[in-house]
């Protein structure tokens, strides 16, 4: 029998109505925490769009007060004097650094705000006060004319944007991280307008896995961003490039040689940006003057070429249709990279990602020139060899081949030689790697101990993924409480507890054969709709044990109990995949 108060918990005609509703919804509509997952993506795309936009007008503002010219780099840069061009990056540099500087001084011991690290093999947390002096910093270099791209600060500011959502919002561990990667896609995609390349950027680089669970969210918050972009930016790609074809076949073998020369060449790439850094640490400056000479040494080069001047955009669309003689080219690609290299070694904040493009299209259109005199009769188009180099040396360079692949396709729009792309990619990766075994992103993470962070997380228990479930039913809830609570709560089944231990699970779909009879509802308690047998989790399980748990049972969200049954919380299918993503040193995954 009942007592009066579960009597008195009856449901009224509203609320039963509300109930048959809820579980004809909860038939239909299978909303969990991928969909709120993909619900946080949407908004932090939409930050990630809105942040790309803000940055670059606030860069063409600063540039236009450094440089007096609203022009891009390389024509303000051109019509500048010879002394202005030497100040311009030098006063930007020593802002940047006295950024840097101020911010050591007063942000203290914090969490990384490398977002890679936050990502991969961190807690998903990126400091608030560290990442915007970080950003300001990038700022001031990017605006006066450094070698260095722009795309460093929007994934750091899409990132934490990210971030404090996942703080905002407490998520576990693995949630968070999943937040922070959607920013960081989202401001790849934002840079360069290329939304399935920005969700590749952080699986392929970052994450190291390419399931659904990881790759959705990401996809979703890229598309999101460009979508939030192309009314400021417009709908062409960044780099349109003239229709270059692929005629015959036997042009396969000079594009593998070009990928040969890319991966040689990114080796050395590499290999001098970090001996630049190497050169600056032992000259012992101060933090705040480090930028400071490296823009000196850009201006420097500047007042002969002042092509090397910004992050190299121009560049890459120059060499795609109008590059001029070669001679001229392999000057500038020459100092070019010597910029790139002091801006790099300087400790300004940014990202090399253009440079590196520029850098692959100067030396795959070097490589056409020289085939095409080589072999008159194929009718080879150097044009056609820069446009493949931006994706070999790319592929090389940063260790993603794939990305680098269908980066440039979106970049350009240009599908006619796809083949040769892939062909000099692919060739080129795998004599970089053997070469030079690190990417350009992995030095970043290996800097700070990933091997350590990553052993950490394999020790990682169930409990360090717990949610709190606050729709536990204790055993003698009545039918009302039971229905009133699944009204609640978003979820398909509630957990029920006696004597404080764990009893079983009731689904919203048993309490609907009980809406048309409530002469039973009176009768009914949460004891007598709990099944028993709903699978649980023992908290002493491992991420793998509990994964083939997930598996077997079928179910998206399993509680977690002791061995006295007592219920900790609950986990979720996904909260373990985004974990076990993240995690270098599992089974059976290759980094």
């Amino acid at each position: 029998m009942t007592s009066p108060k579960n009597q008195l918990a009856a449901l009224g005609p509203l609320a039963r109505q509300l109930v048959r509703l809820r579980v004809w919804m909860g038939g239909r509509f299978r909303i969990g925490d991928l969909q709120a997952t993909i619900f946080w993506a949407v908004l932090v795309g939409l930050l990630g769009g809105w942040i790309s936009i803000g940055f670059r007008e606030a860069t063409d503002w600063l540039h236009g007060l450094l440089t007096g010219s609203p022009e891009g780099f390389v024509a303000s840069f051109a019509a500048m004097p010879w002394w202005r061009r030497l100040l311009a990056p030098a006063i930007g540099g020593l802002l940047a650094g006295v950024t840097l500087y101020w911010g050591s001084r007063i942000r203290g011991r914090r969490n990384s705000t490398d977002y890679m690290e936050a990502v991969a093999i961190g807690d998903g947390n990126l400091p608030l006060r560290a990442s915007l002096i970080k950003s300001v910093s990038a700022w001031f270099s990017g605006s006066s004319g450094a070698s260095i791209g722009r795309e460093g600060p929007l994934v750091q500011l899409a990132a934490l944007a990210g971030s404090l959502i996942g703080r905002w919002l407490d998520f576990p561990l693995s949630r968070k991280r999943q937040i922070v990667a959607c920013g960081a896609a989202a401001g790849i995609a934002s840079a360069y307008n290329a939304p399935v390349s920005g969700a590749i950027f952080v699986v392929e680089i970052v994450l190291g896995s390419l399931a659904m669970e990881t790759f959705g969210p990401l996809i979703i918050s890229s598309f999101v961003a460009v979508f939030a972009t192309r009314p400021f930016l417009g709908p062409d790609a960044l780099y349109a490039a003239p229709s270059f074809t692929f005629a015959h076949n036997r042009e396969l073998l000079p594009y593998l040689g070009l990928g040969v020369i890319c991966g040689i060449g990114a080796a050395g790439f590499l290999r001098f940006l970090k001996s630049s850094k190497a050169v600056f640490s032992r000259l012992k400056l101060p933090t705040w003057a480090q930028p400071a000479l490296g823009g000196a040494i850009v201006g420097a080069l500047a007042i002969w070429y002042p092509e090397v001047a910004g992050n190299g955009k121009s560049l890459v669309f120059g060499v795609l249709h109008h590059p001029g003689t070669w001679q001229v080219l392999a000057m500038i690609l020459l100092f070019k990279i010597v910029a790139t290299g002091a801006t790099f070694g300087s400790g300004a904040v940014g990202g090399v990602f253009t440079p590196t493009l520029f850098v692959g299209s100067a030396l795959g259109y070097l490589v056409g020139t020289f085939a095409s005199q080589c072999l008159p009769s194929w009718n080879l188009d150097p044009g056609a060899f820069g446009l493949v180099g931006m994706g070999a040396f790319l592929a090389s360079a940063t260790g993603a081949p794939v990305m680098a692949i269908v980066m440039l396709f979106e970049l350009t729009l240009n599908d006619h030689i796809l083949l040769p792309v892939v062909l000099a990619s692919l060739s080129g990766y795998y004599v970089c790697r053997a070469l030079y075994p690190h990417s350009l992103y992995e030095n970043a993470l290996s800097r700070k101990g990933s091997a350590l962070v990553a052993r950490h997380l394999a020790s990682l228990r169930l409990l360090d993924l717990l949610r709190d479930d606050r729709h536990l039913l204790p055993a003698t809830a009545s039918f009302g409480a039971a229905a009133r609570q699944f009204l609640q709560s978003s979820h398909d089944h509630l957990y029920v507890e006696e004597d404080g231990r764990y009893l079983g699970a009731i689904a919203l779909k048993d309490i609907s054969s009980y809406l048309d009879r409530q002469e039973l509802e009176s009768l009914i308690i949460a004891r007598d709709l709990a099944h028993e047998d709903h699978p649980a989790l023992l908290s002493t399980l491992s991420m793998a044990e509990a994964l083939g748990t997930f598996a077997t049972s079928g179910f998206e969200r399993l509680p977690v109990m002791d061995r006295s049954r007592k219920m900790l919380g609950v986990v979720t299918k996904s909260d373990v995949l985004l974990l076990l993503a993240g995690n270098p040193d599992k089974p059976g995954q290759t980094r």
